[in-house]
């Protein structure tokens, strides 16, 4: 059995040496990789001082390739297009999937009752939903895109407001049944969901009850907006919930909002990618379709909720 050589030629000069095979063209091979013709040239010369042969007979206006170069130039195309497969194998799959990190509430509450309405248009993406209150780096995982609370700020990555934090108190219409409230803090007759959530304060000093004392109630916290706005549906109280959540409930009458006050905070649910990917189809694709569906959004919850769009 032959020796094998102990190391390669360098590879640039082999890719070089594979287009200009396949073309017989060095001009044709510098137009594929975006090279001067000078430079494949250089190239060739490097792997021909390699191998010891000349690879080429150069003529004035083509190339063609020696015995040596028809000898090497079969095994090389081959290996290249073993690489060229694998690689769009790869990436097929890595376009066919997106994978999306985001909150228990956004995922439950507004993407998975929606998500119908993407595969339709993209039937070919597979959307794979992690949900965490995490924050997920792009750098230490596979994840695509992530649905993050916050101010928008966050290096080195592109970021979309899709709405705001919204919240405003609302109940089961059982619970205020034959009860008129005049003023917000006739609220405070009634159970409070999480009461150690401090947007309670904020709604209430919005409302202009200033230092509103809630720390002698049954700290009843229940963790995130899905099962705070459940709870209230059952009768157990009053909770805060942000409209954009709960657009059905409120529509259907299953939540009631007795003040049409919201507050807000600085913060905002974004959608986030690194801008490295801001290319990718599928991450374009799922982008497009999700700033439509919160335009959308935002025309009938403000409707809905008594308030202009981007109040």
């Amino acid at each position: 059995m032959p020796k094998l050589p102990s190391r390669l030629p360098p590879m640039s000069a082999v890719r070089v040496f594979e287009a200009a095979a396949r073309h017989q063209s060095f001009t044709r091979a510098a137009e594929e990789l975006g090279m001067t013709q000078a430079a494949v040239s250089y190239q060739i010369k490097i792997l021909e001082d390699r191998v010891g042969a000349p690879l080429f007979v150069r003529m004035p206006r083509q190339v063609t390739l020696t015995a040596k170069g028809r000898q090497l130039a079969p095994a090389v195309t081959e290996a290249f297009d073993a690489l060229r497969a694998a690689f769009a194998g790869v990436e097929e799959a890595v376009q066919s999937v997106l994978s999306i990190t985001t909150l228990t509430t956004f995922a439950a509450n507004w993407l998975v009752p929606r998500l119908g309405r993407f595969q339709q248009l993209h039937p070919n993406i597979a959307v794979q939903i992690n949900v965490s209150g995490q924050v997920a780096e792009f750098a230490q995982s596979e994840f695509d895109l992530a649905i993050r609370s916050g101010n928008g700020q966050w290096p080195g990555l592109e970021a979309h407001l899709l709405f705001p934090n919204l919240f405003t108190p609302v109940c089961s219409p059982d619970l205020i049944r034959g009860v008129e409230l005049r003023e917000p803090a006739d609220i405070l007759k009634f159970p409070i969901i999480s009461p150690g959530d401090p947007w309670w304060q904020d709604w209430f000093a919005a409302a202009g009850i200033e230092n509103v004392d809630l720390s002698h109630r049954p700290d009843n916290s229940l963790g995130i907006q899905q099962f705070e706005g459940m709870a209230a549906m059952a009768g157990q109280g009053f909770a805060l919930i942000n409209p954009y959540f709960f657009p059905a409930d409120l529509a259907a009458g299953r939540l009631v909002q007795p003040f049409d006050l919201l507050a807000t905070s600085e913060r905002g649910y974004w959608l986030v990618y690194p801008k490295a990917r801001r290319r990718s189809a599928k991450i374009e694709a799922f982008r497009d379709w999700i700033l439509s569906e919160v335009a959308g959004d935002a025309e009938r919850t403000s409707a809905l909720m008594g308030v202009k769009a981007g109040a």
